[in-house]
């Protein structure tokens, strides 16, 4: 059997209007990479990137789904098994910030009770466009009680911060494993000890 090389998977969720720069954000964590042609995500795509949380190799698996209304029912089924969903909005895209609630509503309809969320107010690097203030991006993230960043993917701006603390947050929640999450020992384990369950 091949040996993991992760402790703990993480399925995380990137969801949004289209063309906020969820694919973007994605890229720019995983492959630290900014690419300035823009092609819509078609239903969903991923990426994984291995990361180390608390002395903990965590696999985090990001799926990117495609903001465009024909892809939902597609999407909609990315919400179960989720830990963590990110929400994307533009700052300089005042209808994409309107619809963080419709994208709150979908949650709540699609994905577990205590999915860890927070909210992106994307293209922070674009001041001059804005038409979202960063006030009003806070003040929806108190309304839910969730964590709120502004990020840019374009210069790099908050994009690790985001996604590590949301790791963080699920890692929080997540009961203590035994250290060898491998599996083998704790077969080992159970065969040996003589306590009951």
């Amino acid at each position: 059997m091949a040996k993991k090389t992760y402790d703990l998977l993480f399925k995380l969720l990137l969801i949004g209007d289209s063309g906020v720069g969820k694919t973007c954000l994605l890229f720019r964590f995983s492959d630290d990479a900014f690419n300035t042609t823009f092609i819509s995500t078609i239903g969903i795509d991923f990426k994984i990137k291995t990361v180390e949380l608390g002395g903990k190799k965590i696999k985090l698996q990001i799926w990117d789904t495609a903001g465009q209304e024909r892809f939902h029912t597609i999407t909609t089924s990315y919400y179960r098994g989720s830990m963590g969903i990110m929400l994307v909005y533009d700052i300089t895209n005042l209808k994409s910030f309107e619809n963080i609630s419709k994208w709150l509503r979908n949650i709540d309809e699609h994905a577990t009770e205590d999915v860890e969320k927070m909210i992106l107010g994307n293209k922070c690097d674009m001041e001059d466009k804005r038409q979202v203030p960063t006030s009003r991006g806070e003040a929806i993230a108190r309304e839910h009680n969730i964590p709120f960043l502004e990020t840019s993917a374009k210069a790099n701006i908050n994009v690790e911060k985001a996604f590590m603390s949301l790791a963080q947050a699920i890692l929080n929640k997540t009961p203590s494993k035994t250290p060898d999450s491998g599996g083998v020992n704790v077969v080992h384990q159970e065969t040996s000890s003589k306590r009951c369950c």
